[in-house]
């Protein structure tokens, strides 16, 4: 980061000097060994394009259905040259490899979440890679369908150099751009059980020092420094294995899906999101919001609902400046702006459509943001039904450490107090029959103690500029010099339809660590939104 006035700016966690993406590196002898597919997601009889580089000659593949007890559907040798070029800027244009192979799928395959595992052999070390696909379910479709936050991934995705975040060539920016014709950075997709999670569990003693584990580990291991900000090993596929325990039948669509087709969700009584749900496009939530009008019902287990992101007519680039200021389509269609969905000139709140906002939530237990929190959520409505049986009071907290399932990036609302009681004002686009259940504490950013001389998480300096930017000239009451705000589990009614948000990207933690409250809530919410 550069100088700000006598210190230095609070530096990301993830800014390790000389800590590379992956990406081919050309050097002779390399171990290399990368996949793609031409979509996320198939029908039965459909053909998987699968593009591979690997300086190998000879590669196993094996393919599975994954969840509690994975089902291998295929294992194949591919033989020949696999040696392919990449451009510099694949991460924002794509790798436009040559195809490899040519996936019949079987029509014994069932409808789910599918892992391409490749591996070869360099003198006795075996790499491996992975990519994804979906199979969609066409006939005997579930009640429930969980929505993959393939928009988060794709911005967190780091393979090839860059993402939204980082990873420019020469100064590091963000890239406006992101194919998703590229392979995923390691971690995103499967990873060891215990790896670290983007929230510490411990209560840290006086004079600390933060130190970040999940940027560490992914170092010393050889991981995305991104592995924890998205996607199935994080967030998805706990989620899944816990409902397949507890006998939730799940099919399973992407955002992409939602983008291009907004029938998609037609045969489904419950939409079901997970984890770090961030990134959405205009037209996902048309699909989303005429869904949920006519009767559809969402389960919100995910947080941090807060950028508006453009796809290519094609569907395969995805884009967000988040500067608006440098986005071409200002001048041309400024309700497209690939900004935050408050932005006066887009003018579509979140709350909307999700009754809570990331802006008006942000961090809690990560890093230095709130790191003595309890972790959880304090109780307001113990007697709402999403509660029903859980044998919470008023004032209880729930979802504590160790679990920490406000942690993270939280959504909440603008709110104030009646008689003990929460209650949406409305100020910031959040319905004003929101029913906030429980909360917890939540910053915009983490204050630097330090003059820039200790990495941070998230320095709260960057979402205070990013406001500036968004809201200028004339920010709102509620924007100006922001600096608290609320993680919050809450519901409303939308059109027919019904939305509950557990408004936080670690609820799934919970279910991990068998909270006795967070799964009776979880069980309460399905039990009444799949019908």
């Amino acid at each position: 980061m550069n100088d700000k006035g006598p210190h230095k700016r609070a530096r990301y966690a993830w800014s390790i000097p000389g800590w590379a993406s992956e990406k081919p590196c050309g050097a002779s002898g390399a171990s290399e060994l990368w996949c793609y597919t031409d979509k996320p997601s198939y029908e039965p009889r459909d053909q998987v394009q699968l593009f591979v580089h690997s300086t190998s000659t000879v590669i196993q593949m094996r393919i599975y259905r994954d969840g509690q007890s994975p089902v291998t559907v295929l294992e194949q040798t591919l033989e020949g040259d696999f040696q392919q070029e990449t451009p510099s800027d694949a991460y924002a244009k794509g790798c436009g490899w040559s195809q490899s192979a040519e996936i019949a799928i079987g029509d014994t395959w069932k409808p789910g979440f599918y892992i391409i595992e490749l591996k070869a052999e360099f003198g006795g070390e075996t790499v491996q890679a992975e990519h994804f696909f979906i199979l969609k379910a066409v006939s005997q479709k579930a009640r429930a369908v969980m929505l993959l936050t393939t928009s988060t991934l794709t911005a967190y995705n780091d393979w090839g150099g860059a993402n939204h975040y980082r990873g420019c060539p020469g100064d590091d920016a963000p890239s406006p751009f992101l194919s998703m014709q590229r392979p995923i950075a390691r971690g995103f997709i499967s990873k060891p059980h215990g790896a670290p999670r983007n929230a510490h569990h411990g209560t840290p003693p006086p004079g600390w020092i933060p130190r970040h584990e999940v940027y560490e580990w992914a170092h010393a291991h050889g991981y995305s420094r991104h592995h924890a900000d998205a996607f199935w090993a994080t967030y998805e596929r706990p989620f899944t294995l816990w409902a397949e325990q507890h006998g939730y039948a799940l099919d399973f669509l992407t955002q992409w899906d939602l983008h291009l087709d907004p029938a998609c969700l037609d045969d489904y009584s419950c939409v079901v999101i997970v984890g770090h749900d961030e990134y959405w496009s205009w037209e996902m939530r048309d699909a989303m919001d005429a869904y949920l009008e006519r009767g559809g019902n969402l389960a919100r287990f995910a947080g941090n609902f807060v950028w508006q992101i453009r796809l290519s007519a094609d569907g395969q680039v995805q884009t967000c400046y988040k500067d608006p200021r440098l986005d071409p389509v200002i001048a041309i269609d400024p309700q497209r702006l690939t900004t935050l969905w408050e932005h006066p000139l887009i003018n579509r709140p979140s709350g909307q459509t999700m009754g809570l906002a990331g802006i008006s939530g942000c961090y809690n237990r990560y890093g230095t943001t709130t790191p003595r929190s309890s972790g959880g959520f304090t109780v307001y409505r113990p007697e709402h039904w999403a509660l029903k049986g859980s044998d919470l009071y008023y004032g209880d907290v729930f979802g504590g450490a160790p679990a920490c399932i406000a942690a993270f990036e939280v959504d909440g609302a603008e709110y104030g107090f009646r008689k003990g009681l929460p209650f949406a004002t409305g100020e910031d686009g959040a319905p004003l029959d929101l029913e906030i259940i429980a909360m917890a504490p939540a910053v915009i950013g983490a204050d630097d103690h330090w003059s820039g001389e200790v990495p941070i998480g998230a320095p709260a300096d960057e979402m205070e500029e990013l406001l500036k930017i968004s809201f200028a000239p004339n920010p709102p009451d509620w924007v100006k010099d922001k600096k608290y705000g609320a993680g919050m589990v809450a519901s409303f009614k939308k059109g027919e339809g019904t939305v509950f948000n557990a408004g936080s990207c670690e609820w799934v933690n919970g279910l991990i660590h068998r909270d006795p409250f967070t799964e009776v809530i979880t069980k309460n919410v399905l039990d009444k939104l799949i019908v």
